[in-house]
């Protein structure tokens, strides 16, 4: 879908006509700071420094002794031993099922199981503190009404690069007044200047960019509105385009940061409300010593049944994990580089990110810089914070899973690269944490993958049976029992909080509420086999030095066609068929126990295809599942951002959609969708029908209903739902039509690189 929209000027674009302005007054006068990087000490140098005192003052920052402080270190202690008791017992029970398992499945069963257990524990501790409240916590509410002074001066700035900015736009203008009001109501000064940072290359484009800039100018231009206060706009673009968003933002702090007090870091898709910035800003009044304050976004925005699933489980047991996050990490928490307030001058100071030494992929620019912006400025001393009370932060999430593949793509890259800095000098032990436990996010798939095949390798190397199939034993129930706990209890406990606080309503009703989460829990599932395989490719290709191409994420979601989910999954899903039913043939009685594992594999085609439909998505809505309060009773700020982005009645754009596709985005039934579709299938029935020829003595062996259910059991780890993700971000936000009606149709978008 062309990028650009078809009449980015009309009212219905979310942009009011304006007079171009002059090229001096796209930005305030330059005022210059120095923010320069510091090179890193790489892990050799790391260590040797541990044992002689550090050579530069950020390494040995002092730090206030916090009231905080102490609480963290008993959680986290706590969590440790949870996580660890309950890696123990599992493996030691696993032993008692099966005790001619390996030392290496031991050890990697009970490493997997630690990493489940570590998120269902996360779960409960959010629950509790969601319902019981924490006196550690950093509280908006007790800053409320504050007044904030003239020099609390906020620059709010908004990356951009080749973004469809009439959707960009219309996000920006519904922040800009739900801001505005808000500065009135409370007798706010005209303390927030907005900059747009365009890294665009196109340039064309660039000039779509500055007509936006111009309308919403006026729009927030003193006098535009009465009396009501201004909100200044500026447009930068950046010529020389290096180290992308994060240097992007650099370039702004060197050239304005002097000027702000406060800097409020949004993505092309955020969207955020008046009371949400004017929140963040008084908490960062009130609390000097905060470096980073970080909100919990809420996903809303798309109708693709993927993007539904996802946003139904980032609103319900999403909730659960941000704040078993906040329990965890207090004041040395994540920072996921949008949404959130940093205070400028500790940031120019301290956050500066050298490139990383060496070749390959794990070498060069810092693709997730967030997390070490964040490690870095609580090495300085200041405080980093996660506030998921805060209400009004909004995103978008992937559409389709292929979207969402192309982005967890880049952040897997970016989260192994972080682990090269675990050893850095000065930085905070729950940091360095972060950065481990970000790379085990993808580390995890190859990890499950090599599990699995310690426990089939046996049977393909014609072993006998490891065990009949008969009951299962008192310790393989025992497991099981264990892990749906682990698996299902944070979902449970989701559920219950929603009923307990009488919010069900918005989710469509009890009934509703609960029918929803099974579903979710389902399609869950069915995709985590994927991702564990898609993961694993990507673990591969950055530490082999595969290079990634930077692509800016489209704002409006397209539905996959059959012909590109063949090309992506087709090969995969023909292989696993071929496999199994080599198995089938063989002995069918026990290729049915590995069907969770592989019939996802093979429905990965249909699979990308249907949940990337609408049509699909929006169905489900009008029966009211997998509802969430933002489409029940959407605020104020995402009526206004869905309104202004409904496309504009334009002619269709001068370029024609690429060859078998309808312009909106469909696979259509021209010649290169059929024949793609009709390849996948042909493939599947190929690889089927060779196989039954092949010779089949090998399958007279079996895996043991105690190995096939801790393979199900780390296979269940993957689902993005089950675990939590603290990888960096979401995914971005703001709605490519209006929604007219609370169960009605609607629009979508998502985040990407290129595979």
């Amino acid at each position: 879908m062309d990028l650009r929209p078809a009449s980015p000027l009309t009212p219905s674009a979310g942009i009011v006509p304006a007079p171009a302005l002059p090229l001096p007054l796209t930005a305030p006068p330059l005022r210059r700071g120095s923010m320069v990087p510091r090179p890193w000490h790489g892990l050799g140098a790391a260590l040797r420094s541990a044992f002689r005192s550090p050579d530069h003052p950020e390494d040995a920052a002092p730090r206030i002794v916090a009231p905080w402080s102490a609480a963290a270190g008993r959680r986290r202690r706590g969590l440790l031993a949870l996580v660890l008791g309950s890696a123990v017992l599992a493996t030691v029970v696993l032993q008692l099922a099966s005790p001619g398992g390996s030392l290496l499945h031991s050890g990697l069963f009970a490493l997997l199981f630690a990493w489940v257990a570590a998120g269902c524990v996360t779960a409960v501790m959010g629950y509790r503190s969601l319902l019981r409240g924490d006196p550690h916590a950093l509280d908006a509410a007790g800053t409320a009404g504050q007044p904030i002074a003239a020099e609390a001066r906020t620059a709010i700035v908004m990356p951009i690069c080749n973004e469809d900015i009439g959707t960009v736009a219309a996000g920006l203008r519904a922040t800009c007044e739900s801001l505005r009001s808000a500065m009135q109501r409370d007798g706010v000064p005209e303390v927030f200047d907005v900059f747009i940072l365009s890294d665009s290359s196109d340039a064309a484009l660039r000039e779509v960019e500055q007509a936006a800039w111009q309308a919403l100018s006026a729009t927030f231009a003193a006098g535009a509105a009465g009396d009501a206060p201004a909100i200044r706009v500026y447009y930068r673009w950046r010529q020389r385009r290096t180290k992308k968003k994060a240097g992007n933002v650099a370039d702004f702090c060197r050239r304005w940061g002097r000027d702000y007090r406060y800097m409020v870091v949004l993505d092309a898709d955020s969207v955020m409300s008046g009371d949400a910035i004017l929140s963040m800003v008084r908490l960062m009044e009130a609390r000097p010593r905060v470096g980073i304050l970080q909100t919990a976004p809420r996903s809303c925005g798309h109708d693709s049944l993927h993007a539904r699933v996802q946003q139904f489980a980032g609103r319900v047991t999403g909730a659960l994990f941000a704040a078993g996050l906040r329990y965890w990490q207090l004041g040395e928490s994540h920072y996921w580089g949008h949404n959130a307030i940093l205070r400028v001058e500790p940031f120019m100071r301290h956050c500066a990110l050298a490139a990383l030494p060496g070749r390959g992929g794990l070498s060069g620019a810092i693709l997730s810089h967030d997390f070490v912006e964040a490690a870095l400025m609580r090495r300085a001393g200041y405080e980093v914070w996660l506030v998921p009370d805060i209400d009004g932060s909004f995103e978008q999430p992937p559409p389709h899973l292929i979207d969402e593949l192309q982005r967890d793509r880049r952040w897997c890259q970016g989260n192994l690269q972080n682990a090269r800095l675990v050893a850095e000098p000065g930085l905070a032990g729950v940091h360095r944490a972060m950065f481990v436990t970000g790379a085990m996010s993808y580390v995890a798939s190859p990890l499950w993958l090599a599990f699995a095949l310690l426990g089939v390798l046996p049977w393909l190397a014609g072993g006998a049976a490891l065990a009949s199939g008969g009951a299962l034993p008192w310790a393989a129930l025992a497991l099981w029992a264990a892990t749906l706990a682990l698996l299902f209890l944070p979902r449970v406990l989701a559920v219950r909080l929603i009923l307990q606080r009488g919010e069900q309503d918005g989710y469509g009703g009890t009934r509703k509420l609960v029918a929803s989460a099974v579903l979710e829990a389902l399609l869950s599932a069915l995709l985590a086999p994927v991702r564990m395989l898609a993961h694993s490719v990507f673990v591969l290709g950055a530490l082999t030095g595969l290079k990634l191409q930077w692509k800016s994420p489209s704002r409006e979601a397209t539905a996959v066609g059959w012909c590109e989910a063949a090309a992506r999954f087709g090969i995969v899903g023909a292989l696993v068929a071929a496999v199994m039913t080599w198995w089938m043939a063989g002995k069918p009685h026990e290729a049915w126990r590995l069907l969770p594992m592989t019939l996802p594999l093979v429905l990965a085609v249909p699979l990308a295809v249907l949940t990337s439909r609408r049509s699909l998505g929006a169905a489900w809505q009008r029966r009211g599942w997998l509802l969430i309060p933002e489409e029940s009773r959407p605020p104020a700020v995402l009526r206004a951002a869905w309104g202004y982005a409904r496309p504009a009645a334009a002619p269709v754009p001068a370029e024609s959609p690429p060859a078998g596709m309808r312009p909106n985005g469909r696979a259509s039934g021209t010649a290169l969708a059929w024949p793609g579709r009709g390849l996948a299938m042909a493939g599947l029935a190929l690889a089927g029908g060779l196989t039954m020829l092949m010779p089949k003595p090998v399958a007279t062996g079996g895996l043991s209903e105690t190995d096939l259910a801790a393979i199900r059991i780390v296979m269940q780890a993957q689902s993005a739902a089950a675990t939590p993700r603290v990888v960096g971000r979401t995914a971005r936000m703001v709605r490519v039509s209006a929604r007219p009606s609370a169960v009605g149709s609607r629009p979508a978008r998502r985040e990407a690189t290129s595979i």
